[in-house]
């Protein structure tokens, strides 16, 4: 059972999550010839005051 994480600062629609869901499982059944019910993906969000990049928070830049 595959599971892929993907860690994001918050703030995409549904609908958005809604195709990278869709797609990141695609590419697992494509690439490990897995069944696309046994992949699960799971959207890790955080705020943008608790994540950062290059010393500067999300929500500063």
């Amino acid at each position: 059972m595959p599971e892929i994480m993907v860690f994001a600062a918050t703030g995409r629609s549904t609908e958005q999550k809604r195709g990278l869901v869709r797609d990141l499982t695609e590419a697992m059944v494509k690439n490990f010839g897995v069944a696309a019910e046994s992949v699960t993906v799971q959207i890790v969000e955080s705020p943008p005051d608790s994540k950062g990049k290059g010393g500067v928070l999300f929500s500063d830049r």
